[in-house]
């Protein structure tokens, strides 16, 4: 995971380059707030990928004296089910209404959305890797 971390830092530089460069030259604030939130998104992904070489170290892809067979086996636990996303939906749809409808629907789709992230990070924190 430590190439994929890299990528991704690389990638993070790239818009924290352009993100200043635009807002020098342009002075606009919303591609500006777009280019900060790419920078970001970026930085998070990078950071989890080194954060996961570090608690994993090198996995089989990263060994170019590996095997094929040594990639072979069970890789994760995938659920075969859950209505958290669809939970989540409503919530996001709710949220989105109450911009348009009022702050007592909003809040409403707050409390929705908050509660269904929750049940949908943790549904399976019981599962050992």
């Amino acid at each position: 995971m430590k190439g994929e971390g890299w990528l991704f830092a690389g990638t993070a530089l790239f818009f924290a380059a352009t993100t200043s460069v635009y807002w020098a030259l342009s002075r606009e604030p919303a591609g500006t707030a777009a280019l900060t939130v790419a920078f970001l998104m970026s930085s998070l992904v990078a950071f989890f990928f080194f954060i996961e070489y570090r608690r994993r170290g090198l996995r089989a892809q990263d060994r170019r004296e590996a095997d094929i067979a040594e990639t072979a086996g069970r890789l994760a636990f995938f659920p075969p089910r859950s209505a958290w996303p669809a939970t989540i939906a409503v919530g996001v749809t709710l949220l989105a209404l109450g911009v348009v409808f009022g702050l007592w629907l909003f809040l409403i789709g707050c409390g929705l959305l908050a509660g269904a992230v929750f049940g949908f990070v943790f549904q399976h924190s019981d599962r050992w890797n």
